[in-house]
């Protein structure tokens, strides 16, 4: 009896490179600095756009050490802290040692960066809806859960927790 673990692996190996494919198409999407002016625009806040990734990681996944935040953006911790430090001024976050480790500085969203991230939220929603107009509920249901999924495992891969 021929083996169908081959067939498989060879599905499964044309269906990896086309979700790669995807994901690189969103990543680039979701980079492109026009992106963030025109969510920072919809939103109706004043916010530099290279401040914007860094509140919204701060209050998505806060307190945050700045190391971690400038992995998860993708740029040089010094130059994260400068900009860490810029919305430390606009009074957005703030920095403190790490309860759990005194040696880590960690960036919290303060009242008024919450209230800015709520006028981002309210912006992606509104945004959203036209790019899921035309989605039923359960494809939109099974995008979320499948997304959460993968990210998850990719997490467990690479040894982080998952989110909460």
């Amino acid at each position: 009896m021929p083996s169908t673990e081959n067939v498989q692996n060879t599905h499964i190996s044309e269906k990896v490179r086309e979700l790669h494919g995807s994901l690189i198409d969103i990543v680039t999407l979701m980079n492109q600095p026009q992106r963030d002016e025109a969510m920072v625009r919809e939103a109706g806040i004043a916010l530099d756009r290279a401040l914007f990734p860094l509140l919204v990681g701060i209050e998505r996944r806060g307190p945050i050490g700045i190391v971690d935040l400038a992995a998860g953006v993708g740029r040089d911790y010094t130059t994260v802290s400068r900009q860490v430090a810029k919305l430390e001024s606009l009074g957005l976050a703030e920095r403190r040692q790490s309860a759990a480790d005194r040696r880590v500085n960690e960036a919290v969203v303060t009242p008024k960066g919450k209230a800015m991230t709520d006028k981002i939220d309210a912006a992606r929603e509104r945004i959203a809806l036209t790019v899921f107009a035309s989605w039923d509920q359960g494809e939109i249901n099974d995008l979320v859960r499948l997304m959460r999924k993968f990210a998850d495992a990719m997490g467990e891969e690479a040894g982080s927790p998952p989110a909460e």
